[in-house]
């Protein structure tokens, strides 16, 4: 039986949380397929970052975790565009873990073993970038900044990074060891408040446990969040774009240029995929005007940074 993967990471490291958990925020944030049996059980049975066949797909393709909200309307347009192709195959973990699937060649999650290698892997530039030698090609569709996500009407009252540095405000961050945006926002700190601030938020916070460091937060995040568990998280602009598109009690604080960063998202297509014409109809897609389309009403920008 699969069991909620990501609940019990986050569950596992917060006294008394099961008991405070109502579910009424969980994921799927998405709409799941349609099938004869429909049980997806909040809390014991949901598989959120898994998506589509994992019967004999035609393409499989391993997302960095923080485009999961572009998922349903970007791979239902790819069938459309190219009809031979609708048995698709998704994942959106973390890139580090994904990298490390790919790597290792099997994923568990619960008590499901996953087997499948990728035919396009997509992550941060600096990622992709350090992986060319597993890609036959390699494309830029994307571009991110860094926003902060709050419980509607923040009130911890936090507008900057150096709020996130104050004693007793409550932080989500994610983990720089195998989630990219984690090493990014350092580098936001640093330029916000110096290695100072960084050191606050992320040693001397850590270890009081005012910060906590996530294991896959684009699903951890917006929960401590929505669930007051975390008074503020630094995540990506369309992250907390999202989550407010959905209704969700959620307050996006901006941060200022000089002291963001740029996110560039690169797709590889793997040179040992196993459906290789499928996998080049993909890279292809993905430059398209209508993936663009679908990537900008997400709160992404597809216009290269000046």
């Amino acid at each position: 039986m699969r069991r909620l993967f990501f609940s019990a990471l986050l569950l596992a490291g917060i006294p008394g949380a099961a008991s405070a958990q109502d579910y009424r925020f969980d994921p799927p944030w998405n709409k799941p397929p349609q099938s004869k049996v429909m049980f997806t059980v909040p809390g014991v049975d949901n598989v959120p970052d898994l998506y589509g066949d994992i019967n004999d797909p035609q393409l499989v393709v391993f997302f960095a975790g923080n485009q999961f909200m572009c998922i349903d309307e970007l791979l239902e347009a790819f069938k459309q565009q190219f009809p031979a192709y609708q048995r698709v195959f998704a994942e959106t973990l973390p890139p580090g873990i994904l990298a490390q699937q790919i790597e290792g060649g099997s994923l568990t999650i619960g008590n499901m073993r996953i087997t499948l290698k990728p035919d396009v892997y997509t992550a941060g530039k600096t990622r992709i970038t350090g992986m060319a030698d597993h890609f036959s090609k390699t494309v830029t569709y994307a571009y991110n900044k860094l926003a902060l996500m709050v419980p509607a009407n923040n009130p911890a009252k936090v507008h900057s990074l150096k709020d996130l540095a104050r004693p007793g405000v409550r932080v989500s961050m994610p983990n720089p060891a195998w989630e990219g945006i984690g090493k990014r926002i350092e580098e936001a700190y640093v330029k916000a408040g110096g290695e100072q601030l960084k050191q606050q938020i992320m040693e001397k916070k850590v270890k009081d446990g005012t910060t906590f460091l996530t294991q896959i937060h684009h699903r951890q995040t917006p929960m401590r969040i929505l669930y007051h568990q975390s008074d503020a998280a630094p995540v990506w602009y369309s992250e907390a774009y999202y989550q407010q598109m959905i209704g969700h009690p959620i307050s996006l604080i901006t941060i200022p240029d000089q002291h963001n960063i740029t996110a560039t998202y690169m797709a590889g297509q793997l040179k040992n995929a196993p459906h290789q014409q499928a996998a080049a109809d993909f890279m292809d897609f993905l430059t398209s005007d209508t993936a663009k389309k679908i990537y900008r009403k997400y709160g992404f920008s597809v216009e290269k940074p000046d």
